[in-house]
């Protein structure tokens, strides 16, 4: 063994080089998860987009995140290799960051969400080329069939979540403030960090990166190192490739014309069935190659349900976070961003304890298959929406629950997290044939970029009490804003609650054009035979929770209210500025329906996730066995 072996292995445990790509990991996910615990924040808040569109936007972004590592795993597979994808991928998603961090520092102007868009493609394609080809690195540190690969994936995974518990109390910390002018510091943290991951790669690749024969892993293409090819090549074939492109043509069709699915969403799922498609009819695959790409195949599947339900976390949990829990602690407010790492920090408590219990476990011969282990991932994460759809339960929305029921979520979800994904990318690994190696943890991502698209689906159910129909800079005059300014809500809420129900003048108004970024209220004029509606105190506490700032309110119908805070800016000469910005909230939203079911709760919103994750769970317990079967050998 070479002196280059030597320093790459210890002589107990594992080899340096997975804590070298342990630590690249944790940096490039500090970024990632630092960038999403903001960004549906950024969305709502800064560019004031609505919640539906801001999850829309949200599943799509996911969803594409870990729909292009297919690309990056084939041209790892077929031309670069690991490394050079790596640091591709690395220098693509630190462009991305700062282009997020160009769109914070000029969220007010039209350019804004040019730049977002352009930040997250530079993210999406260069996840593509980092993500699949360090996780197969991985397994690569060491001999065939040896039983510390579950172990190692653990590992590597503990470095995922220390990124992703630091991510958001860092860039939350930073960005989350309740300015929207402070997001983009939250973004060029991500930044700094993505840069960090890739500097720590870059310099120690070389010495520690190696195979246990001291052989620098990564650096020729995958295809190149399969023990098991033919020195016959298999001709590519033209016919299969046009076919598979064919049935992936009347899949994005079928997706878009008959389900109704966006542009992005038919990509995803229509790619989702193609790709594999057409790997598993690759002539070259042995019949033992192809029973056990199926089980990867099956065990993904199954996947999509987990991921769709446990990353709510970066859209209607934190919509729940931000509106429905009580996040005082000690005098202080937590921001809602914070939430998002008591899942990382749980996995870096209670990764060693799986860790230990596995190697227990697998010393005595009784360590569970993969897909019993996953089976089990489910049923954790139903348990978890069981938890806190009791939690919320006859609820009233204007009443926030104690952030209790929401950590215990987090907590439970981290269990099953820790019994599905590291233990299905070391399956991934095992399973794989090498020339197939990156291609294949490409298809387990692609079904979690189906998941994140549905997760986004699944978001926009979230039911809303009161919804912003429209949000506006108004020019208005004094004699109108003297007459709206007689109902103070803050006086309203806060020193009187007669009957439940407040007055408010009743209004009709009409807008202007755009007028330096201000639409000017004109025509206002007050009904004239009923001068004052009621709004029930139940929606002006709604109304109060979602923006803390307004002072006044005028009713435009019975559904409409006009709410208008008013903004004091100090300019350079040292004088103030006052403006204002409007709301028109509506007090009654369409309630979302899925399959027929009208989700009018909270309740029934979480039950969904009971239901689906419960069901995927039993499935796939009663699967495992056959699935084993399958394996031939491998567990």
């Amino acid at each position: 063994m070479s002196s280059t072996a030597t320093l790459s292995s210890t002589p107990k445990g594992h080899p340096k080089g997975l804590y070298v790509l342990f630590v690249t990991e944790m940096w490039e996910r500090f970024s990632y998860y630092g960038m999403r615990a903001l960004f549906v924040l950024f969305m709502t808040k800064a560019l004031l987009i609505d919640k539906a569109l801001a999850s829309d936007i949200y599943g799509s972004y996911t969803g594409l995140v870990y729909l292009t590592p297919l690309i990056g795993g084939y041209m790892a597979d077929r031309y670069w290799g690991n490394r050079k994808s790596i640091v591709i991928g690395g220098i693509m998603m630190a462009v991305g960051q700062f282009f997020m961090f160009i769109a914070g520092s000029v969220y007010q102007s039209e350019s804004a969400p040019f730049f977002m868009f352009t930040g997250l493609a530079f993210l999406i394609v260069g996840n593509g080329f980092f993500k699949p080809n360090i996780s197969t690195m991985v397994g690569q540190l060491y001999p065939e069939g040896d039983k510390r690969v579950d172990s190692a994936f653990t590992i590597f995974y503990m470095g995922i979540n220390l990124g992703a518990f630091i991510a958001p109390l860092l860039c939350g910390y930073l960005g989350d403030t309740g300015n929207p002018a402070d997001f983009k510091w939250g973004f060029l943290a991500a930044g700094v960090g993505m840069i960090l991951s890739l500097v720590l790669f870059i310099t120690l690749k070389n010495k520690y990166i190696v195979t246990p024969e001291g052989v620098q892993i990564g650096e020729k293409s995958n295809s190149s190192r399969d023990e098991v090819e033919t020195t016959e090549k298999v001709p590519a074939d033209p016919k299969r490739m046009f076919m598979w492109v064919g049935i992936f043509a009347v899949l994005f069709g079928l997706f878009f014309k008959v389900f109704e699915l966006d542009l992005i969403g038919s990509f995803i799922f229509g790619l989702t069935i193609a790709a594999p498609g057409f790997i598993i009819t690759d002539p070259s695959l042995s019949l033992m190659e192809r029973q056990r790409i199926w089980v990867v195949y099956i065990a993904a599947f199954f996947v999509i349900f987990f991921w769709a339900a446990f990353e709510q976390a970066g859209a209607s949990l934190t919509y729940f976070a931000e509106e429905q829990t009580d996040r005082n602690l000690l005098g202080s407010v937590i921001p809602a961003s914070y939430f998002q790492s008591v899942n990382a920090l749980a996995i870096v408590i209670f990764a060693p304890i799986f860790v230990w219990i596995w190697g227990i476990l697998g010393k005595r011969n009784m360590e569970p298959a993969s897909p019993f282990k996953q089976a089990l991932g489910l049923f954790l994460l139903a348990l978890g929406y069981l938890v806190i759809a009791f939690g919320v339960k006859g609820i009233d929305p204007s009443t926030k629950v104690s952030m209790v029921w929401l950590v215990s979520l987090y907590t439970i979800h981290t269990l099953g997290e820790l019994c599905l994904s590291p233990i299905g990318l070391s399956m991934v690994n095992k399973l794989s044939p090498a020339r197939f190696a990156s291609l294949l943890m490409g298809v387990w991502f692609l079904s979690t970029a189906s998941a994140n698209k549905f997760a986004g689906t699944l978001s926009a159910l979230y039911p809303e009490e009161v919804k912003v129909e429209k949000e506006f800079s108004p020019q208005i005059s004094a004699a109108d804003l003297k007459v709206i300014e007689s109902n103070l809500i803050d006086t309203l809420i806060f020193k009187s609650e007669p009957k439940g129900e407040y007055e408010l003048p009743i209004a009709t108004f009409s807008l202007s054009k755009e007028v330096e970024g201000s639409s000017v209220i004109k025509g206002l004029k007050y009904n004239e035979q009923s001068q004052h509606g009621t709004v029930s105190l139940f929606h002006m506490k709604l109304i109060k929770g979602l923006n803390k700032n307004f002072t006044s309110a005028v009713m435009i119908n019975e559904s409409m209210v006009l709410t208008i805070e008013k903004i004091e800016k100090k300019l350079d000469d040292g004088t103030f500025k006052t403006t204002s910005n409007a709301q028109v909230w509506n007090l009654k939203p369409e309630k979302p329906k899925l399959a027929g079911f009208q989700v009018n709760t909270l309740y029934d919103f979480f039950m969904i996730f009971v239901i689906m994750a419960g069901a995927a769970s039993v499935f796939l317990f009663f699967l495992s066995k056959r699935l084993l079967v399958l394996m031939n050998g491998i567990r």
